[in-house]
């Protein structure tokens, strides 16, 4: 059945469209008095996750507050390693906590991978199932992962942290080890994306969040075979690839067949142009912190930035919205990108 308002997958195939599409990394979330009402109401984050009903109710919540030209399904990248075996706890203030970690050619050994790992996350599927009848085709679902070296991170490193140097560490003192969980995580991103495409996500995006601490050449050598090989794994499908902080890595992004190339917002536009070229479809950039300023100062902002590209974007801002970011600032953000038009 056609999706009513598909604005963001015709821009994503390279279409000419009227406006860009709108949506906001993290829009569901703290940002919205009824998630954390919700929130509140359950025994922590991952019971909120895990549950199908409620993490469709809250993907469904930016939808109906925002009027956003997309839904993403409310879960998170660390179900990954969890399906592999590798359990983690989300601690309030402080963020995900893994007990245990991948150090050895034997810790590696123990974790599951590829579609046995997969199978293990039904309740994200049926999540997305949910979330796709409620959504009555109004607009487009995008299902996503993180990608294999940003979870290839917590799993060694064991914690979010300012320079993952135990995880850098890895790649420096087994190599070989390194590229063997990298493979595993990657066989079990690409089952667990195609089977999200099954039950419902119109769109991918994955999320390599960490880019930014490895070097050009070690992003060489340990991410981008793995993306390339999610890409080549998923080439009928379209696919937002977001390399934060790694602009050097996004032309290779582009040529490996990425439908859309995530920005984050420490680019101008000319630049990014001239990286990518004025074709290649692109989502971002505005800075989260742009909407603490006033309403006419984000209204400037935004349509400063949507000229600039000139097209060929989905609008969004360089990073996930931040949980204290006043809620009629996000709507002021997509309200201005909803009224703006193209020239013909």
């Amino acid at each position: 059945m056609k999706i009513e308002n598909d604005l963001l997958l015709r821009v994503a195939r390279g279409e000419k469209v009227e406006r860009p599409p709108v949506w906001l990394m993290r829009q569901a979330g703290r940002i919205l008095p009824q998630y954390r009402e919700l929130r509140a109401s359950v025994a922590g984050f991952k019971a909120l996750v895990s549950n199908p009903a409620l993490a469709a109710e809250v993907t469904l919540q930016p939808v109906d507050e925002l009027d956003v030209d997309a839904a993403i399904i409310f879960s998170d990248i660390l179900v990954i390693p969890e399906a592999m075996g590798l359990d983690y706890d989300m601690v309030e203030k402080r963020g995900p906590l893994f007990p245990r970690t991948v150090q050895t050619a034997a810790d590696l050994a123990d974790l599951r991978s590829g579609a046995t790992a997969a199978q293990h996350l039904e309740y994200v599927y049926e999540a997305l199932r949910l979330t796709k009848a409620q959504l009555q085709n109004r607009i487009p679902l995008i299902g996503f992962a993180g990608a294999p070296w940003t979870i290839f991170a917590y799993m060694v490193e064991g914690s979010g942290s300012k320079t993952f140097s135990k995880a850098k560490k890895l790649l420096y003192t087994q190599p070989a080890l390194a590229h063997e969980l990298l493979q595993k995580i990657t066989d079990t991103t690409i089952a667990y994306l195609r089977l999200k495409r099954q039950a419902g996500a119109d769109i991918l995006q994955v999320f390599d969040s960490w880019a930014g601490i490895l070097s050009p050449a070690q992003y060489r050598e340990f991410a981008l075979p793995y993306l390339r090989q999610i890409r080549t794994a998923l080439a009928d499908d379209l696919l937002i690839l977001f390399a934060r902080g790694a602009a050097h890595a996004w032309p290779a992004l582009a040529e490996m067949g990425a439908n859309v190339v995530g920005l984050d917002w420490n680019i101008t536009a000319p630049a990014a142009r001239q990286l990518l070229g004025p074709e290649q479809v692109v989502q971002g950039n505005l800075d989260p912190c742009a909407l603490y300023a006033q309403e006419a100062d984000i209204q400037h902002l935004t349509t400063t930035m949507l000229n600039d590209f000139g097209g060929h974007q989905i609008a969004n801002l360089g990073h996930g919205v931040y949980p204290d970011t006043p809620l009629d600032n996000v709507r002021c953000f997509v309200e201005t990108v909803k009224n703006y038009r193209y020239s013909s």
